[in-house]
């Protein structure tokens, strides 16, 4: 058998993972169905992971990474706040939520499982705090690289942003419409541009020109 670097082999138990997650749910997957998907034996997968719940938080780290890439992609920074919003919710709802609805269902699943079994502290604490100092840095970068300021605190345009998104894609999970969902989206991307209200950042007096 070919030898595999621990990270290659730790990459392949997550990805296969999610496919099971994805397809059957928290409660119905097993780490018997996880070493299936990937091809390798339950004893390997339980020295690379020795808990259900150490490989459902590499799990959610590789989701929010995939999240992360998404919104970025095609953006430019430097146009700004709303071009932010606006474009990487978008690419984030076509790529990962039209497409891949048991992706949505799982994460959703992910953080009731841990509060069932956990309370607030765990893993569906890290979960949402993830998603929102990600959304949140997302924003502020944006503001910075445009020189603009936003009417409300990054920390809140991040929080009330995951909020609304959450929402809809729970709406449209329970009741997948396309065509209804972008055109909530829409307003719902207008609303929170309004609540940013992102404006530049006047000059400093004396400043050069």
């Amino acid at each position: 058998m070919a030898y595999v670097k621990a990270a290659e082999r730790e990459q392949q138990i997550v990805g296969a993972a999610i496919e099971v997650l994805s397809e059957v749910g928290v409660p119905a997957t097993t780490l018997r169905a996880v070493a299936a998907k990937a091809g390798i034996s339950l004893g390997t997968l339980h020295y690379v992971f020795p808990s259900k719940d150490r490989l459902l938080q590499s799990v959610l780290t590789t989701v929010i990474d995939e999240i992360a890439a998404t919104l970025r992609a095609g953006l430019e920074l430097d146009k700004g706040v709303e071009h932010a919003l606006r474009t990487g919710v978008r690419n984030f709802w076509n790529r990962l939520v039209e497409s891949r609805l048991g992706l949505q269902i799982m994460q959703y699943e992910l953080a009731t499982y841990s509060l069932r079994a956990e309370g607030a502290g765990g893993l569906a604490h890290l979960q949402y705090e993830r998603y929102t100092t990600l959304v949140t840095r997302f924003c502020e970068q944006a503001a910075q690289a445009a020189g603009e300021r936003c009417a409300v605190g990054f920390d809140v345009l991040g929080r009330i942003s995951l909020a609304v998104v959450d929402g809809l894609i729970l709406q449209h999970v329970a009741n997948p419409d396309s065509e209804r969902s972008h055109r909530d989206l829409d307003h719902a991307l207008d609303m929170l541009v309004m609540l940013a209200d992102p404006q530049p950042v006047a000059r400093v007096r004396g400043a050069a020109k």
